[in-house]
């Protein structure tokens, strides 16, 4: 890429972004699949290790396949550095690491990924982090729960699985005002159809594992933000505690990022049409999915999304048991709780996601027994609403 051609536009950064050729003059970018890199000299190898000198050190924290990744992800969300991890979890897990200590406390949305919870309440709690739980929506809640140790505002939007938005720019207001920073989990959307950072998120959290790589294939995270508390503090937590990506998740995840752009519309587009279509079927109590007039943040996500996403959830008339009969008749759609990927998947919340909740908590963000979400993939829309009615018209 050259000067006089930029600022690029999303989809040529998605495709060309960070890839450095080598000697060899390939033209796809290259798996590096080493434990340890060669030094020229002892004095450069002392100068690698003490940070004077860049390059390469040892693949837990420096990798050009995992770099490359890193680059391209920050490119396409507006950041300065991203940092990879080897998991959503672990990307999470690294942010609190590297920008919390024993004392400090967390304000985060109650419709969140059940595990998330888990992370916060059952093993941060146990080093001193304190983590109140609020109505993602309610900016009120979020500013009475705020304390004078409070450090990080935690959300996802469109949250799981009820795809709530929140105001990401209203939120990013009250952490700054009150010397917080506001984390934002962006895998629903993907910096395809938002980018929190021009809401005034600080940081941005990705299960790569979901649509970054598209297709089910392996496990990943990352974390985008500015060089300081990114691509220094959490990056330290990689360098020193090691939930580093492999180079080869890397290489899979930056390929997926060349279709993001594309897979992301189609997603939209055949949710919303899913969508539609439960809206208008008599066995369906409720539907919740941003694209519809009904949701309670549709004007608002009109303004802060480019597209509607592909997670639909819905209730089912009924509870548990026609829950299940619905999911259990389906016969092209995939049982599991992925999401993300070119395969549609279905699944019940209550008892898989979010299955290690109390059913206080389950009940209080409105996981209820009769609901299913469906991450609608890329197969023919049709075929989807055709697998799904044989379910709901029995």
């Amino acid at each position: 890429m050259t000067d006089d051609i930029n600022p690029l536009h999303f989809d040529t950064l998605a495709i060309r972004t960070g890839h450095q050729r080598t000697a060899e003059g390939e033209h796809g970018e290259p798996i590096f699949p080493t434990s340890s890199f060669v030094f020229k000299s002892a004095a450069e190898a002392a100068a690698r290790f003490s940070g004077e000198q860049p390059g390469n050190i040892y693949a837990r924290f420096t990798n050009p396949t995992v770099r490359n990744f890193e680059q391209r992800l920050a490119a396409l969300e507006g950041g300065e550095s991203c940092v990879a991890t080897a998991s959503g979890m672990a990307a999470i897990l690294s942010v609190c690491l590297g920008l919390l200590k024993a004392g400090d406390h967390i304000v985060s949305s109650r419709s969140i990924f059940g595990t998330t919870t888990i992370l916060f309440e059952r093993y941060l709690g146990k080093f001193g982090v304190e983590t109140s739980f609020v109505d993602l929506t309610d900016v009120r809640a979020w500013e009475q729960a705020l304390k004078p140790n409070t450090r990080l505002l935690f959300l996802e939007t469109p949250s799981n699985p009820l795809t709530e938005v929140a105001d990401i720019k209203a939120l990013a207001d009250l952490a700054h005002a009150h010397d917080c920073l506001l984390v934002v989990d962006n895998c629903f959307c993907t910096p395809a159809l938002q980018k929190p950072l021009q809401f005034g998120a600080d940081i941005i959290i990705h299960s790569a594992t979901k649509y970054l790589d598209g297709q089910g294939r392996i496990i990943g995270g990352a974390v985008v933000g500015d060089k300081e508390k990114v691509g220094t503090d959490i990056h330290g937590v990689i360098r020193t505690a090691g939930p580093s990506m492999s180079p080869f998740n890397a290489w899979v995840a930056l390929k997926g990022l060349e279709t993001l752009s594309l897979r992301m519309n189609a997603h939209s587009r055949n949710a919303a049409e899913l969508a539609s279509f439960l809206n208008a079927h008599p066995q369906v109590e409720q539907v919740y999915y941003p694209g519809l007039e009904s949701h309670p943040q549709y004007d608002l996500a009109k303004v802060q999304q480019s597209a509607s996403g592909g997670i639909v959830s819905f209730q089912i008339k009924g509870d548990k048991e026609q829950a299940w009969k619905l999911i259990d008749e389906t016969r092209l759609l995939s049982i599991t709780a992925n999401l993300g990927d070119t395969k549609t998947t279905i699944t019940h919340p209550a008892t898989t996601t979010h299955g290690r909740l109390s059913e206080e908590h389950r009940s209080a963000v409105g996981i209820t027994d009769n609901l299913i979400r469906i991450a609608v993939g890329l197969e023919d829309i049709e075929d989807i609403k055709k697998d799904l009615a044989r379910g709901l018209d029995s």
